[in-house]
């Protein structure tokens, strides 16, 4: 029996050392996935990696229960699956802990509160950018394009640069050079 781990952050600026120095020590292979564990297995491909590494008689071994997912329903078939393939699942902390070999009341509780604390921070985090939107104060990510980005990208697409070649030479993603010269032009054309 091999203990293969599962790390699992939902953005990549969350640290994962904690996981690892929890899991590396006693696991053959740990796996490392930055995404939501709302989505469903087959869109997170790290998962489906350590699924497909794991054999009969090995057990997946995560540092919590929510690293398998927020989102009941995708747990609970990740669960089935891995049971159904002789394969058990080890937790290290939380009211889940231990090993497991099969769906249990404690299992299926554990991931239905990761599944409610998602909600929940989801839900405070709304309430906060509203609350900073009342104060006149706005949410989200710091524009990447000052206006002197923006003019560079706006020259060089009239002088005929493709969107690759402007967002290599600006240091700007594909997306935003699109972006932005979508919002430069005039919003009064209609053909």
């Amino acid at each position: 029996m091999a203990l293969i781990g599962l790390v699992r952050v939902s953005t990549d600026k969350q640290k994962t050392q904690r996981q690892h120095d929890a899991l590396e020590p006693i696991c053959l292979k740990v796996f490392e996935e930055k995404t939501s564990g709302k989505l469903a297995t087959a869109d997170r491909p790290d998962l489906l990696a350590a699924l497909s590494y794991v054999r009969e008689g090995d057990m997946l071994c995560v540092q919590e229960v929510d690293r398998l997912g927020r989102n009941l329903l995708e747990g609970l078939i990740v669960l089935n699956d891995l049971f159904q393939q002789g394969i058990g699942v080890k937790v290290l902390e939380g009211i889940a802990a231990g090993e497991h070999t099969e769906r249990s009341f404690l299992l299926d509780l554990a991931l239905a509160l990761a599944e409610d604390r998602r909600r929940d921070i989801v839900k405070k985090t709304l309430n906060g950018l509203e609350a900073a939107r009342r104060q006149g104060k706005v949410g989200g990510r710091r524009p990447v394009v000052d206006d002197d980005k923006r003019a560079a990208i706006l020259d060089r697409h009239r002088r005929g640069e493709s969107i690759r070649t402007i967002a290599a030479g600006v240091k700007v993603s594909i997306g935003v050079v699109h972006k932005t010269i979508t919002e430069a032009r005039p919003s009064d054309q209609t053909t």
